[in-house]
């Protein structure tokens, strides 16, 4: 299997999921991730709705080893230390201030091993008059600006994954692999800094560059209307969505698979702009006649007739569909420590060659012995 990244050693001290979803993604990619974690219950996300292996902390912790230290005693530090010496990337994700008080401070560590690429991961950043604010998922997508697009102003409701959290993930793990790829040339680290903050605003940068090109400020509708996406209840209430765009071929093509050929002389489907300016009304035509075919009908008259759609799925729909099995989109450890565990792939090939092989995420302190000797008793973790 492709590991590009198998020599690249990483030191991950995070918790919850913007620090472990970037040590994961260097995992996927053949990293060494070693998770160093608290003796005393390890990353808080292993107890959330669960026994220390919640699905929470699964999903975040796949392809890593487990290590407890405690790096404010002498012993564990000097482990950490020497683990510091010889690795590539070092990954945290507290609040500003903490990591002096874990030893683990990036002046220290980068002293340690000049080599050394730190990613420190914060809400708001480092400095600044919001950097020791608390932040999680919804404050970050809200205090980004991006939040306001995902709440329906007649319900207003937190809807959603946690995507703040996740991208934040990405943006870091981008982050290391540039300055990866830097150090090949310099042979000097880097600190390397996101914030959930930053990292959202910039995945919402097309609602900025409305703003700073139009003066427009979008809302929770602004791109649907323009990309003229639809979601559509079928017989049986299942869900269906189309994605129709500018093409004309598309809105020609759904109007005979919805048996209403005369459909686009219509005022509110007349053109593009039309459409657009009429998506409610456009939305309200078309929805009673979906509702009178089930959702695999309508998939059968939409794909003989080009109009892009899908089905609306839910998990286990989406890994029984062909494609999926096709790509081999999910994959297993059959030897995870509490049985079979099931994952979805890392989406990037290379040369052809899927990611298919998978260690399920470590229980607490699982690989202590390479740093010599149990730190934590197994019985109280299990």
């Amino acid at each position: 299997m492709a590991k590009p990244l198998a020599n690249v050693t990483v030191l991950e001290m995070g918790t919850f999921i913007t620090g472990p979803a970037a040590g994961m993604l260097l995992a996927d990619m053949g990293a060494d991730v070693i998770k160093i974690e608290r003796p005393d219950g390890g990353d808080p996300f292993r107890a959330f709705e669960g026994d220390f292996y919640s699905p929470h902390f699964q999903t975040y912790n796949r392809n890593k080893r487990s290590v407890t230290l405690d790096t404010r005693l002498p012993d564990d530090l000097a482990a950490f230390d020497r683990m510091i010496a010889d690795a590539d990337v070092f990954i945290e994700n507290f609040r500003p201030g903490v990591t002096p008080k874990l030893n683990v401070d990036p002046d220290r560590l980068r002293a340690i091993n000049p080599r050394l690429i730190y990613l420190s991961i914060s809400g708001f950043g480092a400095t600044g008059p919001d950097s020791a604010r608390p932040a999680f998922d919804t404050v970050a997508q809200a205090a980004s600006g991006f939040l306001r697009l995902l709440v329906n102003p007649a319900n207003p409701r937190v809807v959603g994954p946690a995507l703040a959290d996740s991208i934040t993930g990405f943006y870091g793990c981008y982050g290391v692999l540039a300055a990866l790829h830097e150090r090949a040339t310099t042979g000097q680290g880097r600190l390397v800094e996101v914030s959930m903050f930053e990292a959202m605003a910039h995945f919402n940068l097309d609602d900025f560059t409305h703003y700073f090109a139009d003066g427009e400020v979008m809302g929770p509708y602004s791109r649907p209307n323009v990309s003229q996406s639809y979601v559509f209840q079928c017989q049986g209430g299942e869900w269906i969505a189309l994605h129709m765009s500018s093409p004309p071929k598309f809105w020609e093509n759904l109007a005979a698979a919805v048996g209403r050929p005369d459909m686009l002389a219509r005022p509110e489907f007349a053109s593009r702009s039309a459409r657009i300016a009429n998506y409610e009304e456009v939305a309200a035509y078309l929805a009673p006649l979906f509702a009178t075919r089930s959702r695999t009908a309508w998939c059968e008259i939409l794909e003989q007739r080009e109009v892009p759609h899908s089905p609306v799925y839910s998990p286990p729909e989406v890994i029984a569909t062909e494609q999926a099995r096709h790509l081999e989109l999910c994959v297993e450890d059959p030897a995870g420590p509490r049985g079979a565990f099931k994952t979805i792939r890392s989406p990037v090939s290379f040369d052809g060659e899927r990611m298919l092989a998978v260690t399920a995420p470590p229980t607490l302190g699982q690989h202590n012995a390479m740093v010599g000797g149990e730190r934590v008793p197994a019985a109280a973790v299990e």
